[in-house]
């Protein structure tokens, strides 16, 4: 520990053994060695008697003068370092060469790591000593990390790696969440909020100003990306540079080509809409990509990928489609919806984009636009036709047929193309949120077979089993329960766990209301395989035990006792149909 100190002129505990070994008289040894080596200060000498008599330690003595010496020389340092004179690295460099051999004394330690700190170029032989040991290392601050990053990016990748697998697993906590709701979900929270999280933090810190970590970072969410297709990889590529954006990070934000067009993004992201004005914006931003430099997109694609900018697109393309019923004017007269198709299509072209390393807007299928929407709008034309008959038609006790059967080429749309299997799903969970139980069942057929089987996503299946819970009544229905469980849910809940583990989070929702007969066969077919997760056997456990205290409980025993009927009972009028709401397709 005390290694470093002849470097630098001073004694240690060998110098003294020798003199002792060596001396005649010990006690005159001792003496001298404590006079040429303690503090040389006159004035300290007859101090140091009157101490004594107070029983006052010496060790004592010297260890506060030590560590008083050592904040005063701290905070010089700092005065250095934020100073403006022109040799203050100099002079910092100066410091640390007398301080570095004691760099592991733990006294003299904070020193020269607090020169480091404040060294905007560390000695490279010095980065070397301190990597090379894993205690410096692991107590040196970020700053002199970072320097030791930049050139090492095995290392950069072993500190990196911890953080991308956390912030991987805490986005696929909060889609199996067990709270199902509509209006607290997966896309509630604002996106200044979620570039607050602990992840984005730390790799903000990490990477402060340097450009080159940050590129390093990018690289290794590119290749997590391709290798395994998560699209919140693509979420944390814009958290991260909106990060550095709110620091105010100029050094990296000016250089990389994707920030304005991903600050302007994040503005429609927080309102869950994209205006006229911030469409043209960002039109201007992905018509600017200059020949030469079509690599942008590769960036702007995942950008495009992260699920709350796919959320925002069709949204805002589900809010210009109502817009289009109440002008009665086609999809292919707005530009604004074209260019929401335009930047819908570059997103979930990311994957392939950046895989084969060819970078050039997807083509716009012509068919998407002339024929897929036009057949979305006439769906929402047969639910508000439906609505308006059954209002005038109740008191006439006229029976009013809901269109059934879905077009062949409807299904064929949404197998075959990832921007209209996008907007098909969102309005599925439209006309959830609407409660229109027979738009919901008339669609979910051809949500069995999708795009990438989309329907089955986490995402989507987090979204539709909240949306659920606004129609629980009619799981009651066993045409209803028939539709969802056997229609939609059961078609794979064996072969996919994460569907598994959704039906049972909706379940524990909803089981109240679910026929008895219709919950107890779902209770034995949902059963955990042996080579099922932790997370599935304890979710069915959860229902299992609810479903047992259900039946012990005072209520239910209740329910089953027959009842007095009173002696009078009110006059029963007829209900009034609630009031016909317009083709709304918003959310």
């Amino acid at each position: 520990m005390f290694a470093g100190l002849p470097e630098l002129g001073i004694s240690n505990g060998e110098d003294l053994k020798e003199t002792l070994t060596n001396c005649t008289e010990p006690l005159k040894a001792i003496d001298q060695f404590q006079t040429e080596n303690g503090i040389l200060l006159p004035s300290l000498q007859s101090a140091l008697p009157f101490l004594d008599l107070h029983g006052t330690p010496r060790l004592e003595f010297h260890q506060s003068v030590f560590d008083e010496l050592r904040e005063k020389l701290l905070e010089r340092v700092a005065v250095i370092a934020e100073g403006k004179d022109e040799d203050r690295y100099t002079k910092l460099e100066e410091l640390l060469e007398k301080s570095f051999p004691l760099v592991k004394m733990p006294s003299i330690q904070p020193v020269a790591m607090r020169v480091m700190k404040h060294l905007p170029k560390v000695p490279e032989k010095k980065l070397k000593l301190v990597m090379a040991d894993k205690d410096l290392y692991r107590v040196c601050d970020v700053e002199v990390k970072r320097q030791i990053w930049q050139d090492n990016q095995a290392l950069f990748g072993d500190e990196v790696s911890p953080l991308l697998k956390q912030y991987i697993v805490e986005k696929e906590n909060a889609l199996f969440s067990s709270d199902l709701s509509v209006l607290h979900n997966f896309f509630s929270s604002s996106p200044k909020t979620r570039r607050q999280g602990e992840v984005v933090q730390k790799l903000t810190q990490m990477i402060g100003k340097n450009v080159k970590l940050y590129d390093m970072v990018l690289q290794f969410l590119r290749t997590l990306f391709l290798r395994t297709r998560n699209v919140h990889y693509c979420t944390l590529r814009a958290e991260l540079l909106m990060s550095l954006h709110d620091l105010d990070i100029s050094e990296i934000c000016t250089i990389d080509p994707c920030h304005k067009f991903t600050w302007c993004l994040d503005a429609c992201i927080r309102e869950k809409f994209v205006d006229a004005k911030r469409a043209r914006e960002l039109q201007g931003f992905l018509d600017g990509v200059k020949k030469g430099q079509e690599q942008v997109l590769g960036d702007l694609s995942m950008i495009l990928c992260d699920p709350f900018a796919t959320n925002t697109l069709v949204l805002s393309t589900i809010r210009n489609l109502q817009d289009l019923v109440s002008q009665e004017a086609l999809p292919r007269d707005s530009p604004d919806l074209l260019l929401l198709l335009r930047m819908l299509s570059l997103g979930q072209g990311a994957w392939d984009m950046i895989d084969s390393q060819v970078f050039k807007e997807p083509r716009l299928e012509p068919e998407l636009v002339t024929k897929f929407l036009p057949t979305l709008l006439s769906f929402v034309v047969d639910d508000y036709t439906f609505t308006v008959d059954q209002k005038l038609l109740v008191e006439e006790k006229i029976p009013v047929t809901y269109p059934s059967a879905l077009p062949e080429y409807f299904t064929k749309f949404l197998q075959d193309s990832r921007v209209a299997c996008e907007m098909g799903l969102y309005y599925v969970l439209h006309v959830t949120k609407q409660r229109n139980k027979n738009a919901l069942q008339r669609l979910l057929p051809a949500l069995v077979e999708t795009h990438n089987d989309q329907a089955f996503g986490d995402v989507f299946l987090h979204l539709f089993t909240g949306t659920l819970t606004l129609l629980a009544e009619e799981f009651g229905s066993e045409d209803f329960c028939s539709a969802v469980f056997d229609g939609f849910f059961l078609t794979t809940c064996s072969s996919r766990e994460n569907v598994h583990r959704h039906l049972l989070r909706l379940l524990l929702q909803i089981h109240p209301k679910v026929l008895p007969t219709r919950i107890e066969t779902l209770v034995k077919s949902l059963e955990p395989s042996k080579q099922a997760s932790d997370a599935v056997r304890e979710l069915h456990t959860q229902l299992v035990d609810k479903l047992d205290s259900q039946k012990k409980s005072p209520a239910n025993v209740a329910e089953t006792t027959p009842m007095e009927l009173p002696v009078a009972t009110p006059a029963l009028t007829p209900t009034t149909p609630p009031p016909v709401a317009s083709p709304s397709l918003s959310s």
